[in-house]
């Protein structure tokens, strides 16, 4: 049977008649004679298909001998001047590091920070607990005995839920933004009736998740030890929202304040929130950009997203820890009344528990935000304001932590990448 291979296929290329390496290779034949047997070598390297390997015209690929973009040889000749495989380009390298940075950040605030939380509001909502947890020293020694006894879960609780709430606070950030005049962003120059209207709308968010604000409160301060894993689901605070909201469902004390009593503090909370991250992240920026120009540094590509996120970071800081009293009233009043057991943030341990730590419950009678405010000064001082203060410092000593961290190695794989 006669072979069906092109004359002018030698394996490296389709080759024309008019070249002269066509005799040497193939003699030529006509079309009805016998099919010799050809004593040639199989040659494994596939055609220069056009599409294949982003060969462009008048390409082709080179031979194993042949340099790969040296300046003036035989591959710089055929186009052979691109980039060595292995070495990403520098906007890629750039790409990478800021989502390298942003990831860490945002995989710190919303995971890795979460015992943190969790404990602060514990030591927040325990009015009965004799150590306040004012540093970080006695805060992580407490979070590793409740660790040690009940599990790395005893820490982990409630994690879900806060995802749930941020979800509906940007879902109804972005309903109310798109059926009223408020605007979601302010522009590069704004007017107070601009800047009214985003607060304003900053403060309706915080109104509409307060229920679910509650719910996730309660999930992240119950105590395991009293915790039903059989009955408990992923939805349980959008439940236990909806519950509280439309004040159906199973009765709870009647400490309970109605939501009423704390959609002025939330709102309040919010926005004065926002807006003193915000100043502090501009202020921080500004400071950045014109220590930058008076030392003339050269084009980092770090800068065009870190200082960002330290900013950010800067500016969390400074809201938490100036609106921390008013965070501290808000848990005690959304969760008076829910019949909540909490650990024992004192590291006290029960002797004929198995080692389990003391749960305590929370029976709280304020009758609203002005006489919780007076009560916590009168019964515990103006470091009760404060309690857990340790947890926070915690929090963000980690997450400042990681991200110099991870800063430092993006550089260095980015002075790695351009010595390559």
């Amino acid at each position: 049977m006669a072979s069906r291979r092109p004359d002018s296929f030698d394996g490296l290329g389709y080759r024309g008649r008019d070249d002269p390496l066509y005799g040497a290779s193939y003699p030529v034949r006509s079309a009805g004679a016998p099919a010799e047997p050809q004593h040639h070598h199989w040659v494994t390297t596939p055609p220069d298909i056009p599409g294949s390997r982003n060969l462009y015209a008048a390409e082709r690929t080179p031979l194993h001998d042949e340099p790969l973009g040296e300046p003036g040889g035989p591959g710089a000749a055929a186009g052979w001047d691109a980039p060595q495989p292995g070495v990403p380009p520098a906007d890629q390298l750039n790409r990478f590091a800021g989502f390298g940075i942003g990831l860490v950040s945002l995989f710190t605030e919303n995971v890795l920070a979460h015992p943190c939380i969790v404990f602060r509001r514990q030591c927040q909502v325990n009015y009965h607990a004799r150590c306040y947890h004012l540093t970080p020293f006695s805060t992580v020694a407490v979070m590793y005995s409740i660790t040690k006894a009940q599990g790395p879960k005893a820490l982990w609780k409630g994690m879900g839920s806060t995802f749930i709430v941020h979800g509906v606070t940007l879902g109804a950030e972005g309903i109310i933004s798109e059926f009223t005049p408020l605007p979601r962003e302010l522009p590069h120059r704004w007017s107070w009736k601009q800047l009214a209207g985003h607060l304003l709308l900053k403060g309706l968010t915080a109104v509409v998740a307060m229920p679910f604000y509650c719910a996730s409160l309660i999930e992240t301060v119950q105590s395991e030890i009293v915790r039903d894993e059989s009955s408990a689901g992923l939805l349980d605070c959008v439940r236990e929202g909806l519950t509280r909201l439309l004040g159906v469902g199973a009765p709870h004390s009647r400490r309970l304040l109605p939501l009423s009593c704390l959609l002025l503090p939330a709102a309040l909370h919010a926005i004065l929130r926002y807006a003193i991250s915000a100043s502090v992240q501009r202020a921080a920026l500004w400071l950045h950009q014109r220590g930058r120009k008076q030392r003339h540094d050269p084009a980092n590509p770090l800068d065009a997203y870190f200082p960002e996120l330290a900013a950010a970071w800067a500016g969390s800081l400074v809201a938490d820890v100036i609106l921390f009293p008013l965070e501290t009233a808000l848990h005690r009043l959304g969760l008076q009344g829910t019949r909540t057991i909490i650990d024992a943030t004192d590291g006290v341990v029960a002797t004929g528990n198995g080692g389990s730590p003391l749960v305590l419950p929370v029976n709280t009678q304020y009758d609203g935000f002005a006489d919780c405010l007076h009560a916590i000064r009168r019964k515990e001082g103006g470091a009760g304001f404060y309690r857990g203060f340790g947890a926070l410092a915690t929090q963000y000593a980690l997450h400042g932590a990681l991200l110099a961290a991870a800063r430092t190695l993006l550089r260095l794989l980015l002075l790695e990448g351009k010595a390559s």
